[in-house]
């Protein structure tokens, strides 16, 4: 299971160099939905806004925090765009990775496996937590298939 004690927000909405619009999302921006999946505590079920949407490759890894802190597993979602070996195609389950990404501490630089890939559009989303805290603004990433009306 994931450990994302050590999640932290990126609140700027800043993307990565190359990432594009999705063109036709399921969800549009500004759109209102449900957060279907607890990537961290107070996430499921929560209501959110969309205030980005992007086409990419999102992907499931695996990978030993660079400042020694408990691996993490099966951590939800790092794209494409993050990855520093972006140049190359879209990446299979079982290949290395370095990540660019800074979702947690620990995780930019860290080498990583991916364990799953899918092709899809990834939003970022604004949303009120359902245990009462702040509201966390363009949270990075869900995938379509994690949102509802």
């Amino acid at each position: 299971m994931d450990n994302m004690g050590d999640m932290k927000h990126d609140e700027s909405g800043e993307i990565p160099e190359g990432l594009e619009e999705a063109e036709n999302p399921m969800y549009e921006v500004g759109e209102s939905v449900i957060l279907q999946r607890d990537h961290m505590p107070g996430m499921e079920g929560a209501e959110a806004t969309v205030s980005g949407v992007f086409a990419t490759t999102a992907y499931e890894v695996s990978f030993n925090p660079t400042n020694g802190g408990e691996r993490v597993e099966n951590h939800r979602w790092v794209i494409h765009e993050d990855i520093s070996e972006s140049t190359k195609g879209a990446f299979e389950p079982g290949e290395e990775v370095t990540l660019e990404a800074d979702h947690m501490e620990g995780m930019e630089g860290a080498t990583a496996i991916i364990d799953d890939a899918v092709t899809t559009n990834v939003y970022m989303v604004d949303y009120q937590p359902t245990d009462g805290g702040a509201v966390v603004r363009n949270h990075k990433w869900f995938v379509e298939e994690e949102l509802a009306q």
